[in-house]
C-alpha cells in the first residue's frame, strides 16, 4: 500500500512509519513540519529506502497538502500529526487549535478531493484514521474505564483541541462518506520519546543524577502503552476497523506517576547501581492547572473486533525504555542540550 503518515518524525508516528516500512513493506511519505518534537533521525534506518520519502511540510497549509495527495496518491491515511504536551498547552493555546483543529481539517478536505477522484477499488478500499487521545475523554473515578461510549469532557487546552478534531474527523465521515476510522490511546512510552513526557524526563535525569520532579503527590493515574504496540493496533485498526467506528488502544497496565518513577529508578539501580539508590532522587514539585487524575483504558472492543491486543509486560519493556536510552546518547543529547531544559517548564521542585 501507499500510505501518508503526518507526524511520522515524531515518537508514536517514527514507530509506526518504521512498522510499516520495515516489517510490512508498505510504501510510506512521511509528511512532518520537523517543528521542536520531531527528530528525523528516528527515521535514519529508512535513508536509503526507496519505500520512504519525507516531506517537510505544515499540514495547515492547503495548498501543499493538496499537492502532496495529487502527487503521492495515497491509499490511505494515518493522521498522527498534533501538538500534544498539556503543558505547553497551557502557556500556548493557540498552537494548539491551529495546528491540532485546522491542520485536521485541512486534511481531511484533502482526503475528501482525493478521494472523490477515485474510482473502483481504489475508493472502495481508501482509508483516513484520525489518530487521538484518551485525555478527550477527562478524568476518571477509582477503579472506572474508558469505553468507546464514554462522554467527552476535556480539561485542558491540548484535550480540548484533540477533542475538535475528533468530532471533525467524524463529521467528514457523516457528512461526505469520506471512509474515516479514529482511534484514541493511552500514554505511550517507549524509546525515541521527546524528554518533555514524563518517561524519558525521568530517565534523562537520573542519567544526569539531577532531580526527579512529581507532579502533586505522584498519585494521578495512567494507562500505559508501549509505542510498538500502539504501531500494530493503528494498523490492525486501519486493516480491519468498521467504517466510522472509534477504537480506543490500551495497555492494560494502570499505574500512577509514583509507581512509574519508582519503577524507573529500580531499574536505573539494576541497570547503573554505582550511581543509586536513585529514589533518592524523587522530588515534588506544584501540580499543573487540570491536571485530571486518572485515565484507563478498556480496549476488549479493538481486541475483538480487530484481532489486536497488547503484548509488552510494563515493568520489563520500561527496564528495555531505559537501556535503549543509555546505549542511544547520540539520539538525546542535542535534544537535551540545545531544545530542551525541564526549567523551561516550571519544574522546579519545591522550596522547603
Amino acid at each position: 500500500m501507499r500510505i501518508l503518515v503526518t507526524g511520522g518524525c515524531g515518537f508514536i508516528g517514527s514507530a509506526l512509519v518504521l512498522h510499516l516500512v520495515q516489517d510490512l513493506g508498505h510504501e510510506v511519505l512521511t509528511l512532518d513540519a520537523l517543528t521542536y518534537a520531531a527528530n528525523p533521525i528516528s527515521l535514519q534506518p529508512l535513508a536509503d529506502d526507496p519505500r520512504h520519502r519525507l516531506e517537510q511540510a505544515d499540514i495547515c497549509d492547503p495548498a501543499r497538502v493538496h499537492a502532496l495527495y495529487v502527487d503521492f496518491r495515497p491509499e490511505a491515511v494515518m493522521h498522527l500529526a498534533a501538538e500534544s504536551h498539556v503543558d505547553r498547552s497551557i502557556t500556548d493555546p493557540g498552537a494548539f487549535v491551529r495546528t491540532n483543529v485546522i491542520g485536521t481539517q485541512v486534511m481531511l478536505d484533502g482526503a475528501r478531493t482525493h478521494w472523490e477522484r477515485l474510482s473502483g477499488e481504489a475508493k472502495a478500499t481508501f482509508r483516513f484514521l484520525h489518530v487521538s487521545t484518551d485525555e478527550v475523554y477527562g478524568s476518571l473515578p477509582p477503579e472506572a474505564f474508558f469505553t468507546e461510549e464514554s462522554r467527552y469532557d476535556p480539561r485542558s487546552p491540548y484535550s480540548a483541541s484533540k477533542a475538535a478534531s475528533d468530532h471533525l474527523a467524524r463529521a467528514w465521515h457523516e457528512t461526505y462518506g469520506l471512509p474515516v476510522l479514529v482511534t484514541n490511546c493511552s500514554n505511550n512510552y517507549g524509546p525515541r520519546h521527546f524528554p518533555e513526557k514524563l518517561i524519558p524526563l525521568m530517565i534523562l535525569a537520573a542519567l544526569e543524577g539531577k532531580p526527579l520532579p512529581v507532579y502533586g503527590d505522584g498519585l494521578n493515574e495512567r494507562d500505559w502503552i508501549h509505542v510498538e504496540d500502539h504501531a500494530r493496533g493503528l494498523v490492525a485498526v486501519l486493516e480491519r476497523g468498521r467504517l466510522g467506528e472509534t477504537y480506543l488502544l490500551g495497555g492494560r497496565a494502570v499505574r500512577n506517576n509514583l509507581a512509574v518513577v519508582n519503577a524507573l529508578c529500580a531499574a536505573f539501580d539494576r541497570l547503573r547501581p554505582e550511581s543509586g539508590p536513585h529514589e533518592r532522587l524523587i522530588s515534588f514539585v506544584a501540580d499543573r492547572p487540570g491536571h485530571d487524575r486518572r485515565y484507563a483504558i478498556d480496549p476488549s472492543k479493538a481486541e475483538a473486533e480487530v484481532g489486536w491486543r497488547p503484548t509488552k509486560v510494563f515493568e520489563q519493556a520500561l527496564e528495555e525504555t531505559v537501556r535503549w536510552y543509555l546505549d542511544n546518547e547520540a539520539w538525546w543529547r542535542p535534544i537535551r542540550e540545545g531544545r530542551y531544559s525541564g526549567e523551561r517548564l516550571g519544574l522546579a521542585p519545591k522550596s522547603a
